[in-house]
């Protein structure tokens, strides 16, 4: 067979689906107003929480360049990260819970992607009108919907930046960068992240949308691994609506697709749990408003449990939801106790490996430590120094150590014995620093002494 003889198939099949623009529908209920309060109290608390005062500075503030995070009263240093780990934890053993009794809460109601997608859509909608008035007004010509689409894009681009510009605010004290954004004066890495933070917000929330929860998030891909028969999700009585359409012998889903149309990723609840869903709710608002006009009873979509469809009883403490618990109260107490009995001082102590150990005058040996002393609160504090772990030991010079609020000093501290009060070797000590003043404010760091 020749060349030219062979069939050429003019099928061809993509391996990548095409995108199909959604043009969700406004919804209103009870749980889109559930959304918009969630939406309004994430907003609020990120928004204006970087412009709060505490103690004459920024309340919070996560001041890297000097290492220090400020959450109003409380300052952590590079040496408190326990506390972050401990906050990782907490956060995930409570995603794991929440999803375990209730599917995806944090998606459907204060995960950022959802909040600012739901921004964003709002502002799409009033500018250039709901569902049908978009899809009308993309089929015009360029010139005629440029004038909606450019307010739109500004307005999404302004929406975008003042969060870039947040963000930012919460590492560099946000009066300082808005000083320095109207004087166009911002360092190059200040200007990268809020046009960093920026164009993300802008595109995953304006034009990305659901493809960042379809295919960029990993959570939509194993929350099935933490969903049980128990699990309380959105669902559809298919028993009650089937079959569908209008007319007598039919079920209670007249098949007008508003559980569809008000989807933010498109898809159709009536087929069963997807990965897609986001567990928003929106489609139960939809389908209520629907039941409600034709007097039928609400809740053919609905939260519920696959047990509750199937008829039998619901387990809503089951042992996953015990275990979850269990791990998560302990950690956050003993996160709670540590952090409420953390003593406000830290001290380092390093040895001077310039001189391990020298003969001074009196026939006594010096040692050379290097100390770093962090006053970890707000107000300006004096230490009494002190050493104890072998007769005769003592500190050479004045033990009174002043540190600032909030600071660390490196001071030297000179360690003698006397040559005699202890065999050559390497011998275990203890210093001992204590806030003048204050009761319980105090801290002992080992070492050692050596003797040559």
């Amino acid at each position: 067979m020749k060349l030219q003889d062979i069939p050429v198939r003019t099928d061809e099949q993509s391996l990548f689906e095409v995108r199909k623009k959604i043009y969700s529908r406004a919804v209103h209920g009870w749980f889109a107003a559930l959304r918009w309060a969630a939406v309004w109290a994430t907003q609020l608390v990120f928004y204006g929480g970087a412009w709060l005062r505490w103690n004459d500075r920024q309340a919070v503030l996560f001041d890297i360049v000097h290492r220090k995070f400020y959450i109003f009263g409380l300052v952590f240093w590079p040496q408190d990260v326990i506390y972050l780990t401990a906050l990782l934890v907490i956060a995930a053993l409570s995603l794991f819970l929440f999803t375990a009794l209730a599917g995806r809460l944090w998606c459907g109601y204060a995960c950022p992607q959802t909040v600012y997608t739901e921004i964003f859509l709002w502002i799409e909608r009033v500018i250039e009108g709901d569902r049908n008035a978009r899809m009308r007004l993309d089929q015009q010509s360029f010139a005629k919907r440029l004038p909606l689409k450019a307010a739109k894009h500004a307005a999404w681009i302004a929406v975008a930046f003042w969060t870039g510009f947040t963000f930012v605010g919460y590492v560099t004290p946000i009066r300082e960068l808005w000083s320095e954004v109207l004087n166009l004066s911002t360092g190059p890495w200040e200007t990268f992240w809020i046009f960093f933070y920026g164009f993300a917000t802008y595109g995953n929330a304006g034009w990305m949308r659901e493809q960042v929860c379809k295919y960029m998030c990993p959570y939509a891909r194993f929350q099935s691994a933490m969903f049980d028969k128990d699990t309380l999700i959105i669902t559809y009585d298919e028993k009650r609506g089937e079959p569908r359409g209008k007319g007598t012998n039919k079920g209670d889903c007249v098949d007008c697709e508003i559980c569809v149309q008000v989807c933010p990723t498109g898809i159709d609840i009536r087929r069963g749990l997807q990965y897609e869903c986001i567990g928003c709710a929106a489609c139960i608002d939809g389908c209520n408003q629907v039941m409600e006009k034709l007097k039928r009873p609400s809740g053919l979509i609905r939260y519920s449990t696959t047990h509750a469809l199937e008829g039998s009883r619901t387990r809503v403490l089951r042992p996953r939801v015990f275990i979850y618990t269990a791990i998560l109260l302990a950690v956050a107490i003993v996160a709670g106790v540590s952090l409420y009995l953390r003593v406000p001082l830290k001290l380092d102590v390093i040895r001077d490996r310039a001189a391990i150990a020298r003969e001074v005058e009196g026939g006594l040996i010096e040692n050379v430590y290097r100390l770093q002393v962090m006053n970890t609160t707000e107000q300006a504090r004096a230490f009494e120094l002190s050493v104890s772990g072998l007769p005769g030991l003592e500190l050479w010079g004045d033990p009174t150590i002043g540190v600032g609020a909030a600071t660390s000093r490196m001071v030297l501290a000179k360690v003698r014995l006397p040559a005699d009060a202890a065999k050559p070797g390497s011998h275990p000590i203890e210093f001992h620093l204590r806030a003048l003043g204050v009761n319980g404010v105090e801290v002992r760091e080992h070492s050692v002494f050596i003797i040559q």
